[in-house]
């Protein structure tokens, strides 16, 4: 069974607050609910309602909306629902009863280069994965029936999925003017049917590189310096890295040397730029928001 966690994070309507879970909730399609009337078919947003301060409930992709009333602040009560958005999913109890009427989902995938020439990015019009998720071969993949489709293919040497896109590297045996259609194509059917893009099996990357306290929830064991930059790289790194189809992973910090050791994934892992772009990028950024605490990035492909 999934396990779920929820973040809270404020949106830019000071009365609308997001849940964001770490799985899918909704695959179809996006859901507004005013009432608990209107809710008929989503359980979870009819106990959301018996909340007296709940005025709407949008559930899309991997978050959850609410609207409040004023007769409270989010401030006051945010940790509480948290929770019990926690407990339900956790409990395995339904979030929307989606009509499946064998229609495709509508949803267009186009393709987009990437720094790395090996590698492509094919963007999707709508969320496919809650996570980060990567595969080097065929073996890794078993838990994700999208990357294992991908790696029929004998020329595709590694997958990785994050948000909305799926990033494909490639041996150097295929051009991509001859495959990115037919790669395209699959990704868009695949996601059309509405196929499970990966298990509940499927182990993610995350924030922390999985050997040195990977999970957000073991991330309290890691020293202050070592949190300060996590956090400028979930901030100001990762955005831009997953514009280029990849993703940075925080592994260490040696304090004795003052280094600073990254996992590169996806379309960054093995790019002839990256090491260009740690060095004048990354470093230069950690060395001016951290002075002296920072001496060195090391990049470690992942």
């Amino acid at each position: 069974m999934k396990e779920y966690s929820i973040t809270v994070s404020g949106t830019k309507n000071p009365s609308i607050i997001k849940f964001e879970a770490n799985h899918i909730l909704a695959q179809r399609k996006n859901y507004e609910f005013k009432n608990i009337d209107d809710a008929k078919n989503s359980p979870l947003a009819q106990q959301l309602f018996h909340l007296p301060f709940v005025k709407t409930v949008y559930i899309s992709g991997n978050f959850i909306g609410l609207e409040r009333y004023d007769i409270v602040q989010w401030e006051d009560v945010k940790d509480e629902v948290a929770q019990q958005l926690v407990e339900y999913l956790n409990a395995g109890e339904p979030v929307v009863i989606e009509e499946d009427n064998g229609k495709p989902i509508p949803v267009t995938v186009y393709a987009e280069v990437t720094p790395n020439p090996s590698t492509m990015k094919f963007v999707a019009s709508k969320k496919i994965v809650a996570r980060a998720f990567e595969f080097k071969n065929i073996d890794e993949a078993r838990d994700s029936p999208l990357a294992m489709d991908l790696f029929q293919f004998p020329f595709v040497k590694q997958v990785f999925l994050d948000d909305n896109y799926v990033s494909v590297s490639k041996y150097e045996v295929a051009e991509w003017e001859d495959i990115t259609i037919e790669l395209r194509e699959l990704i868009r059917n695949f996601i059309a049917d509405g196929k499970q893009i990966v298990t509940d099996r499927a182990k993610s990357v995350n924030a922390v590189e999985p050997q040195n306290a990977a999970t957000n929830e073991q991330a309290v064991d890691l020293d202050d310096t070592s949190l300060e930059i996590i956090d400028i790289l979930e901030e100001y790194v990762k955005p831009a890295v997953a514009s280029d189809g990849g993703n940075i992973l925080f592994k260490s910090y040696e304090p004795d040397t003052k280094k600073v050791n990254v996992v590169l994934q996806g379309a960054c892992s093995g790019c002839p730029s990256s090491t260009f772009t740690l060095k004048n990028g990354i470093e230069t950024m950690l060395k001016n928001m951290m002075g002296d605490k920072v001496n060195e990035v090391v990049a470690i492909n992942g």
